[in-house]
C-alpha cells in the first residue's frame, strides 16, 4: 500500500484522521488533506476551521462543531465542545448528550465504520493539544493517522514577510505565552535567537515585558501579526519596549478584539525596513479590498478566484437568474438536428448557452460525441473553457475582440463548394442582440436562432449586503455588462460614491454614468479577466501614490465621503 493511501475504516471502530488545516488561508491545505476531506463521512472541527475545509468535503458529509464558549479565550482545542451536530441538510444527528469532550465526540462519530476527519487549526502537533484525543482513540482501539498542516508559528511570519532563518542560520524558539513557565521565559530571554511567540493581542505587551525582564534588550525589534494568512491580516512593527505604545497609537487597543490570537516574531529578522521589502502578502494591489461581483454564480467563480490572487475579498451577488425557455420545443428540435446532420456550425455565445445545450444532451442520453462532424465556435475564453470541460474543443475562437463582432471578423463566408450544409445553430439568451445573427446571414449562412435560456432579474441580496452597497461598505464593484448595472441598482440600490466603479467596456460605462455613477476603471478590452487586471493596476497605483506621499495605505471604503478623486479611467 502506498504510504499516502488511506487505510479502510474498520467495521466497528471506523477510522480517524487528525488533520492540520493551516493558519487560515485555504490555499495552504496539503494535497493529502484535500484527499482525506473528500473521503470523510464526518467532519469534527471548530467553526473557523470548518470555513477553511468545508469546500473540499463531499456533499452530505456530517459536521460536528467543537467550539468552546465564544466568550472564553483559550488555546484551540481546549474548550468544552458544543454538541451541535448537523448533516448536509442541517438535520440534527444522533450523538449522546454524555459525550462532552472532543475525544468522545471523535470516537462516537467513528462508530459504525465511518471515516472521521478531526480538523484543527494550524498543525495537530504544534498548534493544538490533539495528542490527548489520539491517546483516547488508541485506548479505545480506534485506528487513526495524522496529516500535518502548516503551523501558524511558521505560516504567519512567512505571510508577514519575516523569514525566521537566514543564510547563517539562527536559533529559533517557539513559545506559547499562554502556557509558558518562568523557566521558559528565562531560557528564551537569555538567547539571542529568533523567538516566535503565540499569544493574544491584549497580551503582547505582557509577553514583551517577560522577555525584557529575562534579559532581552528593550530595543529588540518585533512584529505582531493578527489574522495571519487571511485577507484580514494586519502587521505592526515595533520593539519590545515600544509595542504597547505602538498598539495604543494605532488605536488597536483597548479593543473587543483583544482576545484574538496573534503571532509575534522577536529578533533582528523583524526589522522594519527589512519587512517593508519582504512583505509580499499585505502589499498585494487589492489587499483587503471588499469587491462586489454582480454576476451569475457560475460566471463569478473564476473572476472571484482572480480577485483573491490580488488580495481582494470578493463578494458575489447574483443579479441575473437563468431559467429554461418558456417553450422548450424549439430547443429540442435544434438539439435533435445536431444529431441528424442539420447543421454545419454551432455557435456558443456564453457559458450559459453551453450549460443549456449540455443539460439537454444529458436529458437525451447524449454526450460530446454528438458534436462529431460539426464545427464549433465560441465567443470568448470562458465559453471555450466551458466547452472543453464538456469534452468539446472549439474550432473557432475570436483572434481579436472577444465578442460577437470579433467572432464575425474570423467567421468564414458560406462556400457551397466546401460547405455541404449552409445552416448554423445559435443557442442563446432571450435578450441577446441581433449582431451575430445579422452578420452570419450577411456571410451567406442560414441561422436557426434558438432561445436556449431566459435571463431574469435575480432576487434582492440580504439586507446587510444592500446596506453595504449603499453605505460604502464595498471598496469596488465590477460591472461586466450594462444589464449588471441596471439589475444591481434595481435590486440593491446605487453604490456609494466612495466605491470604485470598474466597467468592462464603453457601453457598460455609459450605462453606469446614466445611473449617476462615476467610472474609475475601464478594461482595455472586453474581458472579465482584463477588467480584474485593470482594477488591480488601479489599486497598485493608488497604493504607490500613498507610499510616495508618506500617507497611510487605506482602502477606498476607509476614505471619508467627499474625498474621492476625480474620474480616472485606466
Amino acid at each position: 500500500m502506498s504510504p499516502t493511501a488511506f487505510p479502510a475504516a474498520g467495521p466497528e471502530h471506523g477510522h480517524v484522521t487528525f488533520l492540520g488545516a493551516g493558519p487560515g488561508d485555504p490555499g495552504l491545505l496539503t494535497l493529502r488533506a484535500v484527499e482525506a476531506l473528500s473521503n470523510a463521512d464526518v467532519l469534527v472541527a471548530e467553526h473557523e476551521v470548518l470555513d477553511v475545509i468545508r469546500a473540499h468535503a463531499r456533499h452530505g458529509v456530517s459536521v460536528v462543531h467543537t467550539d468552546a464558549d465564544p466568550s472564553a479565550v483559550s488555546p484551540p482545542g481546549t474548550g468544552t465542545p458544543q454538541l451541535t451536530v448537523v448533516d448536509g441538510t442541517s438535520t440534527p444527528a444522533a450523538v449522546p448528550a454524555a459525550a462532552r469532550d472532543a475525544a468522545h465526540l471523535v470516537m462516537e462519530a467513528a462508530r459504525g465504520g465511518r471515516r472521521v476527519v478531526r480538523a484543527v487549526s494550524g498543525d495537530p502537533g504544534l498548534d493544538t493539544y490533539a495528542a490527548g484525543e489520539m491517546l483516547a482513540c488508541a485506548a479505545a482501539g480506534v485506528p487513526f493517522e495524522v496529516v500535518p498542516g502548516v503551523a501558524a508559528a511558521v505560516g504567519v511570519p512567512a505571510y508577514a514577510g519575516v523569514p525566521l532563518r537566514g543564510a547563517q542560520g539562527a536559533d529559533v524558539r517557539f513559545v506559547d505565552a499562554r502556557t509558558a513557565s518562568d523557566r521558559c521565559w528565562t531560557e528564551v530571554g537569555a538567547s539571542d535567537g529568533t523567538v516566535v511567540v503565540s499569544t493574544t493581542l491584549d497580551s503582547v505587551a505582557a509577553a514583551a515585558g517577560e522577555l525584557v525582564a529575562a534579559g532581552r534588550k528593550p530595543d529588540t525589534p518585533l512584529t505582531v501579526t493578527i489574522a495571519g494568512t487571511t485577507t484580514r491580516q494586519r502587521t505592526w512593527t515595533a520593539t519590545l519596549g515600544t509595542i504597547a505604545q505602538t498598539l495604543k497609537q494605532a488605536k488597536v487597543l483597548p479593543s473587543p478584539d483583544g482576545g484574538r490570537p496573534v503571532i509575534a516574531v522577536v529578533g533582528e529578522r523583524s526589522v522594519a525596513d527589512r519587512r517593508d521589502q519582504l512583505s509580499w502578502f499585505e502589499s498585494k494591489p487589492l489587499f483587503g479590498w471588499k469587491v462586489l461581483v454582480p454576476r451569475t454564480k457560475e460566471q463569478a467563480a473564476s473572476l472571484s478566484d482572480q480577485l483573491r490572487s490580488y488580495g481582494a475579498v470578493p463578494h458575489e451577488v447574483p443579479t441575473i437568474a437563468v431559467e429554461p425557455p418558456r417553450t422548450p420545443q424549439q430547443m429540442e428540435r435544434a438539439v435533435k438536428g445536431l444529431v441528424t446532420g442539420r447543421y454545419e456550425w454551432i455557435a456558443f455565445t456564453s457559458v450559459n448557452a453551453v450549460k443549456a445545450v449540455r443539460e439537454k444532451f444529458e436529458e437525451y442520453g447524449l454526450d460530446a460525441r454528438a458534436f462529431a462532424g460539426i464545427k464549433v465556435a465560441a465567443v470568448g475564453e470562458q465559453t471555450a473553457k466551458a466547452l472543453v470541460a464538456f469534452g468539446v474543443k472549439p474550432d473557432l475562437i475570436p483572434s481579436g475582440e472577444q465578442s460577437a463582432a470579433g467572432l464575425l471578423e474570423d467567421w468564414p463566408p458560406y462556400d457551397p463548394v466546401f460547405d455541404p450544409i449552409d445552416r448554423v445553430f445559435l443557442p442563446r439568451a432571450d435578450i441577446a442582440t441581433e449582431t451575430l445573427v445579422a452578420g452570419l446571414i450577411e456571410l451567406g449562412w442560414e441561422v436557426d436562432d434558438v432561445t436556449a435560456y431566459r435571463t431574469v432579474r435575480a432576487s434582492p441580496p440580504p439586507a446587510d449586503t444592500r446596506e453595504a452597497i449603499k453605505g460604502g461598505g464595498f471598496d469596488a464593484v465590477l460591472f461586466t455588462s450594462s444589464s449588471t448595472v441596471r439589475n444591481l441598482v434595481g435590486i440593491a440600490g446605487k453604490p456609494h460614491n466612495v466605491t470604485v466603479i470598474a466597467c468592462i467596456g464603453p457601453a457598460t460605462a455609459k450605462t453606469a454614468e446614466e445611473h449617476g455613477l462615476r467610472v474609475d476603471v475601464m478594461a482595455p478590452e472586453p474581458s472579465v479577466h482584463k477588467l480584474a487586471e485593470a482594477l488591480a493596476d488601479f489599486g497598485m497605483k493608488r497604493r504607490t501614490a500613498a507610499l510616495e506621499s508618506g500617507d497611510q495605505v487605506t482602502r477606498p471604503s476607509e476614505r471619508r465621503p467627499g474625498s474621492r478623486r476625480r474620474r480616472t479611467t485606466t
